[in-house]
């Protein structure tokens, strides 16, 4: 089985120690003894991120800054295939554990390094999350002007993990050829940039800024929520001709003749008297009733819904599973390509010994460690 290191924190390591974890691999979560993951102590609205970002794993306590913590880290790293590095710009380099020194002891090692900021000028920064949507631009773009606005999930951490892994699987190819493992160095900065992409080059080829996107509008005409006699709130997207005229006939418009709203980019110019016209229909629909008919003309479109609705959706709730913590059962998503629980969030600490002893420790020589504070 391959066998996966992970040494991080919260979100962006730990996430891809989850997708490999689900993709069957055998990953084992360092942490330091007496404290772990800092996940593992958040509360209020991240007091989910250890349970979610963690099964599948093992927990080995050790601590790296000691000369037995390195030994035992070496030992596991020359038996691994993989490293995952969420730590500190330098802070494995600091302990004498970088991409060389270990490479030198397994020249097939796949070591993945996600920090703040990737190789450049900025590479010593440290950063988060929302600090890098703020740089990158997310941020300007997610909220309205004056208020930039952190996106509702840990997208660049958890976008830069699945980039990380997409490298990791990458290098695996590689290694059946050449033998050798790498070195991947992924920037939560540049998966942010990445993401912006696609406002970058339009602001290139417009030549002027763009305000933030649910300002700015979108490349469709109808594009947007719609209520319904309930108070419901249903968001409806338009994206062709040919939906125009099935949603326009469906919904009985009354304009869907109308040559001047024949193509998206006429349609565009008039969508405030569209979404007037439209709201005044889905206004005297039940939910249901509208849901039925933009099923029937193969529309797109969503319900209004709150990440905890998804535990009763017909759609998602299958594709959960159910595992334990803190004595708690909870449901949590797999990763999209699936993934069966194995086993539930580690404690910390909890396979220290079985680990160790399967790397040749004694019951003693564990003993020993423990009692100096080593694991």
């Amino acid at each position: 089985m391959t066998t996966v290191l992970e040494i991080g924190h919260i979100v962006a390591g730990p996430t891809a120690g989850l997708i490999l974890s689900d993709l069957g691999y055998d990953v084992i979560k360092i942490e330091k003894p007496g404290d772990g993951d800092i996940a593992r102590r958040l509360t209020g609205s991240s007091s989910g991120a250890f349970p979610f970002y963690n099964r599948n794993k093992k927990s080995l306590t050790v601590d790296m800054s000691t000369d037995d913590g390195k030994k035992i880290f070496i030992e596991l790293a020359e038996r691994s295939d993989i490293i995952i590095d969420n730590l500190g710009y330098g802070a494995m380099s600091r302990l004498g554990l970088s991409y060389e020194v270990i490479s030198s002891r397994n020249p097939k090692i796949i070591y993945l390094s996600m920090k703040g900021y990737g190789s450049g000028v900025y590479e010593r920064r440290k950063s988060l999350d929302y600090p890098i949507e703020v740089h990158s631009g997310l941020a300007y773009m997610t909220g309205l002007s004056g208020k930039p606005m952190r996106v509702g999930g840990s997208l660049v951490d958890m976008s830069s993990a699945m980039f990380g892994v997409i490298a990791v699987l990458n290098a695996m190819l590689e290694r059946n050829s050449t033998g050798r493992g790498k070195h991947i160095d992924i920037g939560l900065f540049e998966s942010a940039v990445f993401l912006m992409g696609q406002h970058i080059t339009t602001y290139q080829l417009n030549g002027r800024e763009l305000k933030p996107l649910n300002e700015e509008g979108f490349a469709w005409a109808i594009y947007d929520f719609f209520p319904t006699a309930e108070g419901k709130q249903v968001f409806i997207a338009v994206t062709t001709d040919n939906q125009w005229r099935d949603f326009c006939k469906g919904l009985d418009l009354g304009v869907c003749e109308d040559p001047e709203l024949a193509r998206n980019e006429q349609r565009f110019e008039k969508r405030d008297m569209l979404h007037s016209l439209i709201a005044s229909r889905t206004a005297e629909m039940r939910m249901s009733q509208l849901i039925e008919k933009l099923e029937r003309m193969n529309i797109a479109f969503a319900v209004l819904n709150r990440p905890w609705d998804m535990l009763s959706d017909p759609h998602a709730s299958p594709k959960m599973v159910n595992e334990v913590y803190q004595n708690r059962k909870i449901r949590v998503p797999v990763s999209p390509f699936g993934g069966l629980l194995r086993s539930n969030p580690p404690s910390l600490g909890q396979d220290t010994d079985q680990i160790l002893h399967e790397i040749g420790y004694s019951s003693d020589a564990i003993s020993d460690l423990r009692k100096r504070g080593v694991i």
